[in-house]
């Protein structure tokens, strides 16, 4: 299964991504990981969340950012949720790649039984359709 959570830059989408991962850690029976930009949100996370800085892992396309995911989806397959703060820029989507990425995680979710949180920097009326229809929060 896959959440979006859509909106401009600023409108507090971390948050609530954080929030909704502070909830799911006292639930979770699995592992959950939190992908993200950078190493800011690690003193916000609990110490049981595995924070990927993807930075440190030299993704440089989408096509290697869907390969990271699956190799991180491979070596732990007691992973219950992937959270992916700052989507655009550490899966190097855009309005060309965007739906085929999404749709692609959505396959692998359903493949691995992994649940995928997605934050958006974008208004949703400005997404696809088809990936218009994960969103689950539009701010």
């Amino acid at each position: 299964m896959i959440q979006i959570i859509t909106g401009e830059k600023g409108k507090g989408k971390t948050k609530i991504l954080l929030d909704k991962v502070a909830f799911d850690v006292q639930n979770a029976k699995g592992s959950i990981v939190y992908l993200d930009k950078n190493n800011k949100h690690m003193y916000e996370l609990d110490r049981s969340i595995r924070l990927m800085n993807m930075n440190d892992y030299f993704v440089e396309n989408a096509d290697e950012f869907i390969g990271f995911v699956m190799g991180v989806l491979s070596q732990n397959t007691d992973i219950e949720k992937i959270y992916f703060d700052s989507f655009l820029t550490v899966s190097f989507a855009d309005s060309s790649n965007i739906s085929a990425l999404v749709n692609k995680l959505d396959k692998i979710s359903a493949n691995f039984k992994a649940d995928f949180v997605i934050s958006i920097s974008a208004s949703k009326d400005t997404l696809p359709l088809d990936v218009q229809e994960f969103v689950t929060v539009a701010l």
